[in-house]
Parts: C-alpha cells; structure tokens; sequence
C-alpha cells in the first residue's frame, strides 16, 4: 500500500518530534551538582582544587570563592568525586545520591610532607591547562617562590616571573618586565582588582608585593580575558590572602635587608576573618648610626638615609552562605634623605590600594561580584641648596567601580559579562621653585582629568569533548574634556585535543591603552609621568595573533609550544633632548609611532610532581619601534628590550622533608644601548688646552651589550619549635661571580703632551666602560609560622 506524501511528512514530524522529545529528556536528566571546597584546618576557601565525577569524566575547577560545578545523570543512585590540589592530600568519595540535594560542600586536609614546591600551573593541574582554551597563562603562588634563592633573601614574585618564557627582564636586579615586545608601562597590574602604577621598591630592585599577604599572581601574556582591558602586553592579577578562620595565627621572617610580620585569624570563628601583614627594610637603622658616630670629624661626607615600608590588609565576612564582602588594603613608601652642611634632599614614593568587593550567589548557576576600589600613585622631590628650593613630582589617583556577573545555564557554556566605570586624575609635572626669601618664584605643570569606562561579555562553548571555543568582546571608552574615544577589543581562542596528551591552540586579540607612561631611560624608574590620552596624544593599540600546541607525557611533564605576532600602533616616546619639567606644554615633546614583535619559538616544559620539580623555558624573539619622525630619521630600531634568546631553568630537589635545595639559571642574549659612535674636540686657542670631548651619537640602539648570564643556589632547612614551624633559607646570588653589565658608559682617553714649559692632555680616543652590580651575594633568612 502506498504511503501519501502527506502521511510521509506527518511521520517524518512525528519522528523530528519524538527526537526532540528525546533530546530534552536527556537535558533533563542532567543535574547541577555544586559546593564549595575549603582547607579543613583553617576554613578558608580553596581556589583551583580539581573535581572530577567518575560517572561523567567531567572536570570542574573551583573559582577564587572555593565554588566547583558539575552536571550528573540524574538515575545515578551514588556519585563518585574525586578532589586534587597540589599541597593538600588527594581525596575520592563515593556517596549515595539524592535528587533533591544538588549541594555539596568538602574540606581538604593539608599535606604534611609538603616541602615548598615550586610549581607553575595555570590555576590547575596541568591535564586541565593542556585542555584549557586559554593561551599563554601561568600562576605563581608565595608558597612557591619562598623556595627559590633571591637577591639580599628578600623573596620576590615579580621577580621569579622574569624567568617565565615570553618575559624579558629588565637591567641586572630590577624587577621590570618587558612581556612580547611591549615596553615595561604596558602590563597591568592588579591586586585585588585595585590598579598599582609602580610596583617597585628600591627604585626597581625589589617589587611591592610582600610574600607573607600574597596568595599568588597570575599572568597572561596573550589571549587575555574579555574582563581585562587597559594595557597592550600583560596581566599581572595579584590576589591577597584571606586570614584563617579558625584560630588565631601568624608568620614572618628575618632577612639581610627586611622584617616581615604577618598576623591573622577569626573575628567570628569560622565565619569572618582578619589578616594584617607588614615589612619593612632597617638599613637606614644602621646608617643613621654610623653618621652620628662621625658626624664631628672633618670632611666626613654622611650616608644617605633609605628604607621602604609596606602594609597589607585584608577583611573577610562572610554574611550569608550567598553573601561574602572582603575589604582589603595596601599603602607602601619608599623614603631617601640626604643631607650635609649645604644641601638637604628628599625624595619619596609609594602606592596605596584600596578594594571592598560583595559577591552574591543568586543560585548555583548564577553569581555576580561587585566591587569599588581605589588607587593612588605618587613621587615628591625636595631640594634646598644655598637659600633655594625645589619641589617637583607627579600624582595619578584612580576611583573605579566595576560588577561581573557568571552564569553557567550548562555543561556546554560558561558566561560572563559586566561594566566599569574609572574616574583618573592626573597631577602632571608638577613644579615648584624659588628663593627662601619669597623673592624669586616659578611653578609649572598640569592637572587633567579622565573617564575610563568598560563594557565586556563572553563565553567559553564546549562544542565537543575534543573541541573548546572562547570568545567575547571588550567595549572601551575614554573621555577627557571634549575629546572621547571608543574602542572594539574582540577576543577569540579555542583548543582541540587531537588526544588525552595532545592538544592545539590558536588566539587573537586586541587591546587598548587609554594612559601612558613617559619614560626617557627606557626602564621603570619612580620619575616616570603616567599621562592620559588627549586630542594629540592618541590611545595605543595592539593586535596579537598566537598558536601553540601542547603535549602532556606521563601526566608529569608538559610541554608547550607558542608563536605569536604583535602589532603596535601609537606608540610614544620623548624626542631627542626632550625637557619635561622646563616646558608648560609636555605634548610637544612626545613623538608618535609603531612597533612590532614576533616569536617563533616560545618553549616550556613544566614538572610538577616527584622529588625533582621546576621548568624549563626558551624564547627567541625580535622586536622594533619605527616611524618616529623625530626618532632616528623615522627608521626602525631595536628598542633597549630587544633581546634575541632568553633561556631559564628552575631546580627544586626535596632530600628529605627537613631538606629541600633550589636553583635557578636565567641567560639573557645583551640588551641593546645608544652609545656615541665617535668624538670631537675644540681648540679656541692655537696652544691652549682642548675642552671636553663631546660625543657623536649616530643610529639609535646599534650597540649590544655582552650577554647576561646569572646562576642562584639555595637550600631550606626546616624545624619545629614549641611555638612555631620554621625553615632557614640559605641562598646564593650569582653564585658564579659574574660581572653582569648594569649600564655602560663612555669614558674619553687623554695623553700628556707638554710644549716648553706646559703640560696639556690632549684626547687620543673614547673607551666603553662597563658598570656591574653584584658580585656573589650569599644570605641567610629565617622564616616562621605559627
């Protein structure tokens, strides 16, 4: 009997229908499974701990508030969890199941035989970073770093991401970071959401971040979140420590240079929580103390006077199991004094940070975070001379409001998306100088003001098992008096596992930078003006295009590779012999242009478990600046960070667990100078004596430094007392003793010649000299925890 065409279509509808049917019943089979993972002993919540379900092979990672989410099928009678993170014991539990509770909570127990490893992981184990969407992005904790030999003994998280691949140091002992060809202003640093302009104490040898408040600091060199916006090259997301909850507690240390004291504990136990940490260096203790023990005896020429100070807090109340409100602080300053008979000189700088951030749960899908925050920049030079003073410095003081909001309908998509709101400030330049007696006066300098405003949402789709896309977009806008820019920041990445230990990954987004740091010496120095973006002075604006692929052999090592290419407009620069402080109009000493970098070869290899862990990174890379009409006839030139190969090695090897020995290698290829090609000399007078050799500066940046190469040994040592647990970290800076370039300089020869009765030196040449540092520097610091 034949079928009507007719009946054909009402079956094929009928069959569309039930598979549909079908469809919607399996989604309906999937339940949400959500908690929260704590530490056991301190109640505080656990960031990054991975959830697995037996049932699904589906992997969860709890967020900065301890919340995981996994979907289950709903027949399951028992489920099967399966808790890891790294310095906690790894923990399955099998429970039976009931459909109407879609909630449950676990508390990790610390493991004791950890002994300070130094891990890299991007806020998970490896096996989730090799399938993760998100390129370029790792994470160091404090637990970590403390490990690792550093300058003085004073631990340094900055400082330990300068031996990350894709980074390029800044000059021997500074903490600046140049991150794929982009100039030290362009990273973003952020700790707890709240802007630091300067991260650097000792005008750049040790950052601002003391360890003891720190949890840990995530950096993206590329594909970067669609939240993040404002800077062209990095993230730097510092997170502040939560205090413990269940009892009162406290660490420190005792170091060549600093002490540092951290307190912590309940305010109402296991709900609200304090922490409160200080540091400070004393050798202006000591200086003090030898010039007043000379200060009588003749042409004695006193010690100048330094030290810095930082002070971190942090407030947690956790209002509801919906609600938690943290309020958290930082103010640092860095203090130098001289002074002797005719002279008197200060000069001070310093951040201070403020956030106080609400997040409520409406549901286990739904979140938002809301937060304000604060930041205030600031450096002071003070000067009196021979009846004369001179008081110069600049401000940038930032109020920022922001909400974010996460919803996660199902396995397949995550969202998010929010608003920001800035208002800067900008005190630029600010001079002023004159007689004591009133009689001679002058001040210059400007105060602008701007809104930076932000818009943003995206989504991370599982489209298959295999295969994960990223994508969102970033709307920014900047308003400074009549003139307002608007900009379209588009982010893409995705990932496919080609197989459990096989994965691809590619990347592209823009980005763009509303205020701009006017450095003349190339590195970050506490002088340097942030200054926003006008009529003249456009936004800069960088395209980043990367790939990679990763490989994860026997679920120890991971091997990453990445090229990526970096495209930069607008770039700003001060043009030959620019003055700022003499000038009532900065913009006419700035020159604009472009840059670009690329990479062919980005390598790291990471290994996280065992006796021996660490990681191991190469980069080759060229970078150029060009088109400045004022700069270099507007030809292209390697910039000072120019460095081809920068290759690191990180050591950690645990004897026993009392004993624990660390390495770290860094080889950096020279950094590139402008040094005077040739000289000249005039003669005013026929017989008379020559005056000073004047230079002749040709190409900019034509000359490389000698290679910079710098091996650090170090072991800890740790031991109980009745009241505390401690560990003695004894290190090595450049252990080797090499003679590392910090700067060069040029240095005219002369001969004697003498004609009759007179002797003249006459200039026969120029010779570079080269000046060092730090010979090997050994230290020793106690640590403590109680």
């Amino acid at each position: 009997m034949r079928m009507s065409f007719t009946h054909y279509c009402q079956r094929i509808c009928c069959f569309v229908s039930f598979v549909s049917l079908l469809a919607e019943s399996a989604d309906a089979q999937d339940v949400n499974l959500s908690g929260r993972v704590t530490d056991r002993l301190s109640g505080t919540a656990l960031e990054g701990v991975a959830v697995s379900c037996e049932q699904t092979a589906q992997l969860s990672v709890t967020d900065e508030f301890g919340r995981y989410q996994v979907y289950l099928p709903a027949m399951a009678d028992s489920i099967n969890l399966h808790f890891y993170m790294l310095g906690y014991i790894e923990e399955s539990i099998c429970t039976g199941f009931n459909q109407g509770t879609n909630e449950l909570n676990y508390a990790l127990q610390p493991d004791p035989n950890i002994i300070n490893e130094v891990l890299i992981q991007g806020n998970t184990v490896l096996s989730d970073k090799l399938h993760s969407p998100q390129m370029s992005v790792s994470t160091l904790t404090a637990k970590e770093a403390k490990a690792l030999p550093a300058l003085f003994g004073e631990v340094d998280l900055i400082k330990m991401l300068q031996l990350k691949p894709g980074i390029t140091p800044g000059p021997e002992g500074t903490t600046g970071l140049f991150v794929r060809g982009g100039n030290s202003d362009q990273n973003l640093m952020l700790l707890d959401n709240a802007v630091v302009y300067n991260a650097n104490h000792l005008f750049g040898f040790f950052s601002t971040f003391s360890p003891d408040a720190v949890e840990d600091v995530t950096v993206y060199k590329g594909g970067f979140p669609a939240q993040y916006s404002g800077r062209l090259s990095s993230v730097l997301d510092v997170r502040m420590r939560e205090g413990k909850q269940d009892k009162i507690g406290g660490s420190g240390g005792l170091g060549f240079i600093s002490s540092r004291l951290t307190l912590e504990g309940p305010i109402v136990k296991n709900k609200h929580s304090f922490l409160i940490s200080g540091r400070r260096t004393y050798a202006d203790l000591i200086t003090r103390t030898i010039n007043r023990a000379n200060r009588d005896k003749k042409n004695y020429s006193p010690i100048p006077d330094y030290y810095f100070y930082d002070l971190n807090a942090k407030l947690l109340f956790a209002l509801s199991p919906k609600d938690r409100l943290t309020i958290s602080g930082y103010h640092g300053q860095d203090v130098f004094h001289f002074q002797d008979i005719n002279f008197d000189f200060d000069f001070d700088w310093g951040n201070t940070a403020a956030t106080a951030r609400w997040v409520h749960l409406f549901s286990e899908n739904l979140s938002v975070n809301t937060g304000c925050s604060y930041s205030f920049y600031q450096y002071n030079i003070v000067n009196q001379l021979d009846g004369f003073y001179f008081d110069a410095g600049s401000t940038i003081r930032d109020y920022n409001l922001k909400s974010d909001f996460l919803f996660v309908p199902n396995r397949q998509h995550t969202l998010r998306w929010g608003a920001s709101a800035t208002n800067h400030r900008f005190s630029i330049a600010r001079l002023r100088a004159g007689s004591n007696d009133g009689q001679v006066r002058f001040e210059s300098g400007q105060n602008l003001s701007s809104t930076e405003l932000g818009f943003y949402g995206s989504d991370e789709w599982s489209v298959t098992p295999k295969l994960t896309f990223g994508y969102g977009l970033h709307v920014s806008g900047w308003f400074n008096g009549p003139k307002t820019y608007w900009g379209l920041e588009p982010r893409l990445s995705g990932v496919y596992a080609l197989a459990d230990n096989w994965s691809i990954k590619g990347a592209y987004v823009r980005m763009y930078q509303y205020a701009h740091l006017l450095a003349g010496s190339g590195i970050s120095l506490p002088t340097d003006l942030w200054y926003p973006s006008t009529s003249k002075v456009k936004p800069q604006r960088s395209d980043q295009v990367s790939a990679g692929v990763s490989y994860l052999l026997h679920n120890q090592y991971l091997f990453t590779w990445e090229a990526w290419y970096k495209n930069l407009e607008n770039q700003v620069d001060f043009i030959d012999g620019a003055e700022i402080y003499s000038t009532p109009d900065i913009e006419s000493q700035l020159t604009f242009g472009r840059g670009y970098a690329y990479s062919p070869l980005e390598l790291e290899v990471e290994k996280k478990t065992g006796r021996l862990t660490g990681w191991l990174g190469y980069t080759l890379a060229w970078v150029q600046r060009g088109d400045f009409q004022e700069i270099n006839r507007g030809e292209y030139f390697s910039p000072r960070f120019d460095t081809r190969h920068n290759a690191s090695v990180v050591a950690m090897y645990s004897i026993n667990k009392r004993w624990q020995i660390t390495g770290t290698f860094a080889y950096t290829s020279g950094y590139t100078s402008w040094l005077p090609e040739g000289r000249f000399s005039l003669f005013d007078i026929p017989g008379a004596a020559p005056q000073s050799v004047i230079p002749v500066y040709g190409d900019r940046n034509t000359v490389r430094y000698p290679a910079y190469m710098r091996l650090d040994l170090g072991a800890v040592w740790k031991f109980k007392t009745r009241w505390a647990d401690n560990d003695l970290t004894f290190s090595v800076y450049n252990a080797t003793g090499r003679r590392n370039p910090y700067f060069i300089y040029i240095e005219p020869q002369y001969q004697t010649v003498q004609v009759g009765d007179q002797v003249y030196k006459t200039p026969t040449g120029i010779a570079a000299k080269q000046v060092s540092l730090f010979p090997a520097l050994p230290s020793v610091t106690w640590n403590f925890t109680f």
